[in-house]
């Protein structure tokens, strides 16, 4: 009868140690691994439209980049570009209710008027953070494009990188959730 004691104690202790470690592998398991990557207005014109100021690549080139740079970190991405504001909410409240691992977006023309968008990153960002991404510098250019109303909501902006600032923006945002990067 005495040792009863110890080695219920003894089965205490390993079940605990190994429903720790089990909750260790569950928690990195539930790391969120997708990425919205969200582009606005006109963005679907990349390629063509002042490619001395925005390159040569493409829209599609964008979303291959995204795609490969989310790899990896063992995460996907969906890709969505609109020239409607509406449908910009939408998605932001989409990877909310998905539970995305967060937001890349690059709100172009939208940047310094949406205060919509703002809105729902806003009501999101306990759960979803936002990386704000423009392909030029926008402080270097017009003043009025000088003022985003996204970067109010984000967590970081990633500007004058080119297209490369999508790895930069998703590299931040794995790195933020806790993704680390795949070997």
């Amino acid at each position: 009868m005495s040792g009863l004691p110890l080695i219920l104690a003894a089965t205490y202790k390993v079940r605990r140690f190994l429903a720790l470690g089990a909750l260790s592998r569950i928690r990195r398991d539930l790391i969120a691994k997708t990425i919205y990557v969200l582009n606005g207005p006109n963005m679907n014109l990349l390629g063509t439209r002042e490619p001395e100021k925005y390159g040569r690549a493409t829209l599609a080139d964008v979303e291959k980049l995204c795609a490969e740079t989310a790899k990896r970190f063992g995460m996907d991405v969906v890709c969505c570009q609109s020239n409607k504001e509406g449908e910009l909410v939408d998605w932001i409240q989409e990877a909310h209710s998905k539970k995305a691992a967060g937001i890349v977006i690059n709100p172009a023309g939208y940047t310094t008027t949406s205060i919509a968008i703002m809105d729902a990153l806003l009501a999101v960002q306990a759960t979803v953070p936002a990386i704000e991404i423009h392909i030029t510098n926008i402080h270097q250019r017009e003043a009025f494009r000088h003022n985003s109303y996204i970067s109010k909501a984000a967590k970081a902006v990633v500007v004058g990188f080119g297209v490369n600032g999508y790895v930069l923006a998703i590299t931040g945002l794995a790195g933020l959730v806790g993704a680390k990067q795949k070997r």
